[in-house]
């Protein structure tokens, strides 16, 4: 199976799931992007995750999260390998016409400064692109 036809069945299953509203646009991206991480890089699967800070919550559990740990701005995805002279890569996922937010820009120019590469990614190809011109140089020991 080429990697066409194996992005075209990952985009499919994603799409065919269930029917989602254009505002989950976003949502339905990275999961394609995380599906054809795992399936391309399947020694690295548990080195990507996703952060889950977006959504609606009350309160009552944003308090929760943020007395554990949540801080706004991090990016939707976090690979962590070292490679290129950076320490990890780090996913901000948006539709082609989103914008980071400024709590998203604070957090690239903090982490930035301490050997991180954080990228902006609007599709799969993006994504693509991003993960596979980052893991070039260690692709050999994989």
């Amino acid at each position: 199976m080429n990697n066409n036809s194996v992005y075209e069945k990952i985009l499919a299953e994603v799409n065919s799931k269930q029917r989602r509203p254009p505002s989950d646009v976003e949502h339905q991206i990275q999961v394609a992007c995380v599906q054809w991480f795992r399936y391309q890089y399947s020694k690295l699967s548990l080195n990507l995750f996703a952060v889950p800070n977006g959504g609606q919550r009350g309160k009552a559990q944003a308090g929760k999260l943020k007395a554990e740990g949540v801080l706004a701005g991090v990016s939707d995805l976090i690979l962590l390998v070292a490679s290129n002279g950076y320490y990890g890569l780090l996913i901000e996922m948006k539709t082609d016409k989103g914008k980071q937010s400024e709590s998203q820009k604070h957090w690239q120019q903090h982490i930035e400064q301490y050997g991180y590469k954080y990228v902006v990614c609007r599709s799969l190809d993006d994504f693509q692109k991003e993960i596979n011109d980052y893991l070039h140089s260690i692709l050999t020991q994989l």
